[in-house]
């Protein structure tokens, strides 16, 4: 006699997956969230912002990537859902929006209910990081579409700010500073190169590279930084004009982004602390100083625009905050390319 089960699909698995990460979904609550878990929709209330004169929702959403295959290795899995918070929420303060709440989508070959929980457990805490509350999300086990111990992890976020706070460049002005702040590694970028460079196993993971001070598996895994706290804060401390996101495309594809047509980017190779993982991936591929930066952050995870006049003022706020950060540039007139290495 046939049944879902046998077909591959644990339903148990599923509910007892529900139990386990209940209690990490109750961490992320923030006001606005209506319920826990185990609705059709996630609700969130907006009462808060009848402040605002004309609020405007803003939404990301992405996924982790190759990285995924370093998870597998390693065999850890409580640390990933980081990453997966940090892009969308990374992306969405591109804006000056503040993030609202946040929904996971996991789909695996077959529901380990602690391996879900220490998934959603990451995804937690970088709810958490972000200020934005986890109010729901899907699990979906395909057995034949995934081996039993894969999986792939996305998720979208969704934020709210006042139509006249928009970050979108359009005040940039000839002059203006562009100030970086530090990664924490790689994040989740250029993973498909990383491993071809170092074609990380089970079998080689663990072993201790000098460069890095740390494992293979221990770099590679390291967290994407989640900065919604620090640019909230500094939007309180000085004008921002522009915001970029260093992803996938580096310097050169995603500074650009923040700055309105005719003006370019022009970036002092060499104003900042490259990290010691980009040099050694340089090296180890022979890969010259520009592709690199335009395929990874090389140690600066997001890029801020503000008028020389709040230069200082924004670089002691971000000292304040903890932050590592670097005058690594300035906006320049262009009618050709809208990025330039100095």
């Amino acid at each position: 006699m046939e049944n879902y089960k046998l077909s591959g699909v644990d339903v148990d698995a599923g509910y007892q997956s529900i139990d386990i990460i209940k209690k990490h979904v109750a961490s992320t609550h923030r006001d606005g969230v209506f319920a826990g878990i185990g609705g059709f929709a996630g609700l969130f209330s907006l009462a808060k912002f009848k402040h605002m004169q004309e609020p405007v929702l803003a939404s990301g959403t992405d996924g982790v990537g190759t990285k995924l295959k370093i998870a597998f290795a390693m065999d850890k899995h409580d640390t990933i859902g980081i990453d997966c918070v940090a892009y969308s929420v990374n992306d969405i303060i591109c804006t000056g929006a503040e993030p609202l709440y946040f929904l996971d989508y996991i789909a695996c070959g077959k529901v380990f209910p602690e391996k879900v929980g220490q998934i959603v457990q990451g995804i937690a805490l970088g709810c958490q990081m972000a200020g934005c509350a986890l109010i729901g999300g899907e699990t979906a086990e395909m057995p034949g579409f995934y081996p039993d111990d894969e999986y792939d992890l996305a998720g979208t976020a969704v934020g709210i700010i006042d139509k006249k706070d928009i970050i979108d460049g359009a005040k940039t002005v000839k002059g203006d500073v562009l100030i970086g702040i530090a990664s924490s590694g790689l994040h989740s970028n250029g993973y498909s190169l990383v491993r071809k460079l170092l074609t990380p196993s089970k079998e080689n993971v663990g072993n201790y590279i000098n460069e890095f001070g740390k494992t293979m598996g221990e770099e590679l895994l390291e967290p994407t930084k989640i900065y919604v706290k620090t640019i909230l804060k500094l939007m309180e401390s000085a004008e921002i004009k522009g915001i970029s996101n260093i992803t996938g495309g580096g310097f050169l594809e995603n500074v650009p982004r923040m700055l309105p047509e005719g003006f370019a980017a022009k970036v002092k190779m060499g104003s900042w602390d490259v990290l010691p993982v980009f040099k050694y991936l340089g090296s180890i591929g022979k890969v010259d100083s520009v592709e690199m930066h335009n395929i990874f952050n090389m140690g600066i995870g997001m890029v801020v625009a503000v008028s020389a006049q709040d230069c200082d003022k924004a670089m002691q706020t971000l000292s304040n905050l903890g932050e590592k950060a670097y005058v690594i540039g300035e906006v320049i007139e262009s009618t050709g390319e809208a990025f330039v290495y100095a």
